[in-house]
């Protein structure tokens, strides 16, 4: 058992990370349960994962409701969020209950939007069943639901009270799914880990292939990252939770592009923009050309989109720049970017003209 705290005082908790921990859940919830059925939001594809869990809590004495809703990026909807809530009205939630997120980051943005603002905040455990959800959304408190102009743009910062994350979940995730995930994880070494991002080029593989061992570190690394900068900056107010970001600004433009959908997944999306980061601070002498090549290169070694071509997205600069105007992170029509100038070495630049950005995005284009 690895268990890495997150440090932000009153709110601060618990990750653990256990090979196994789905089936012994029940014993770590009892400090979380209150003589009340616990509710279980998850998705319609984890119906066996949901059995363990249920068995677990049952072996230790706390009866649970699930609440079951559509798989995919679509239930990160203003008309989910308002089923999932009216559902918990319906049991009588209170403030003190704990509400379950068993599954990926959608189930875990959803969850952790509708307890913040239920009843003005009511709590929940986040049990995240893929790798992105365990290396990255789930630990941070970062919450939302998407809309019509964009990703994440409704949400609320909102702390879980543990994180139980068991690595043997991975083992019935789709390939594709699991190398999207990957791509979070590639993210830490890419940021200020340059040491990481070796250990990555040197096992990324068997950790896709299965190897246990792999996957253990790189999320026990990934989460201890992850804590380490959420604790020094937990609302993204001094910039360094930013860095977190790098490839977001790239790759929510082309999931904007492609629908939100299964044709290009978040992580998939990630990929693609970091690539594209590195290339654009290649192209502005910020780094040197063979880092950038060295992270497309292994991002393309273990299947992930490293290019414009390879996320399926032939759209022109100026096109992709106008998603990118409905980013959050937009202040004052200037929107900062996460570039670098190295491996391990990414920084915040607010100055980017987005003129600019779009011209570099019609050379990336591949001519029909």
């Amino acid at each position: 058992m690895t268990v890495v705290r997150v440090d932000l005082a009153a709110r601060g908790y618990d990750v653990v990370i256990e090979a196994g921990l789905l089936a012994r859940a029940g014993a770590a919830l009892v400090p979380f349960a209150n003589g009340r059925p616990m509710p279980i939001v998850t998705d319609a594809n984890l119906a066996p994962q949901l059995a363990v869990l249920t068995d677990s809590l049952a072996a230790a004495g706390i009866a649970a409701t699930p609440i079951v809703v559509p798989p995919g990026e679509g239930s990160k909807s203003w008309a989910t969020l308002a089923e999932v809530i009216d559902r918990l009205l319906a049991l009588g939630i209170e403030r003190s209950d704990h509400v379950v997120a068993l599954g990926g980051g959608v189930i875990g943005d959803l969850v952790g939007f509708a307890t913040a603002i239920l009843k003005r905040g009511c709590r929940f455990v986040q049990m995240p069943t893929s790798l992105l959800a365990q290396v990255d959304s789930s630990v941070g408190g970062k919450t939302a639901i998407n809309t019509a102009a964009g990703k994440n743009l409704v949400g609320a910062f909102h702390q879980p009270s543990i994180v139980l994350i068991d690595p043997q979940v991975l083992d019935t995730l789709p390939p594709r799914e699991l190398r999207a995930g990957y791509a979070e994880v590639v993210k830490y070494g890419l940021i200020d880990d340059a040491g990481f991002f070796g250990w990555c080029q040197a096992n990324g593989a068997a950790l896709l292939a299965g190897d246990a061992a792999a996957r253990e570190t790189a999320i026990a690394h990934a989460v201890a990252a992850k804590a380490r900068i959420v604790a020094e900056d937990e609302r993204e107010t001094s910039g360094r939770r930013a860095l977190l970001n790098l490839g977001h600004t790239f790759g929510h433009a082309l999931e904007a592009e492609t629908g939100f959908g299964a044709a290009l997944l978040h992580g998939e999306a990630v990929a693609a923009g970091m690539a594209l980061a590195f290339a654009y601070s290649a192209e502005r002498g910020l780094c040197v050309v063979s880092d950038a090549q060295a992270v497309a290169a292994h991002l393309a070694a273990v299947g992930l989109p490293h290019d414009l071509a390879s996320a399926g997205v032939d759209a022109d600069g100026d096109r992709l720049v106008a998603h990118m105007a409905h980013d959050k992170k937009m202040e004052g029509g200037t929107l900062p970017f996460l570039l670098a100038r190295g491996i391990g070495r990414t920084f915040l630049d607010r100055s980017v003209d987005l003129r600019d950005v779009a011209r570099f995005l019609d050379t990336q284009r591949v001519p029909a």
